[in-house]
């Protein structure tokens, strides 16, 4: 099972979307997954197999496994940003 923390400034709406998206494309691919949404802040202390978020936030995360997403809401964006990524360590 991947350990995901999606990330945005406030860890209310982006990070939650992106949560649900992220679980919906893992489960139609059949990748095991326990997803959490927080804030920027929050998520520097968390260990977790990926950090998804956006390019502007993915800078400030050292030492651990990064995936970019262009979008929080659009699903094959998503889709194809983080399942390379995914594959690789499920």
């Amino acid at each position: 099972m991947l350990k995901i923390v999606t990330v945005c400034g406030n860890g209310i709406g982006s990070s939650l979307m992106l949560k649900m998206k992220i679980e919906e494309i893992c489960e139609e691919e059949g990748i095991t997954v326990d997803v959490e949404s927080c804030d920027f802040a929050a998520a520097q202390g968390k260990e977790a197999d990926f950090i998804i978020t956006v390019k502007e936030f993915a800078t400030h995360f050292v030492n651990k496994d990064v995936l970019i997403v262009r979008s929080y809401m659009n699903k094959n964006k998503i889709r194809e940003d983080v399942l390379p990524g995914l594959r690789k360590k499920s």
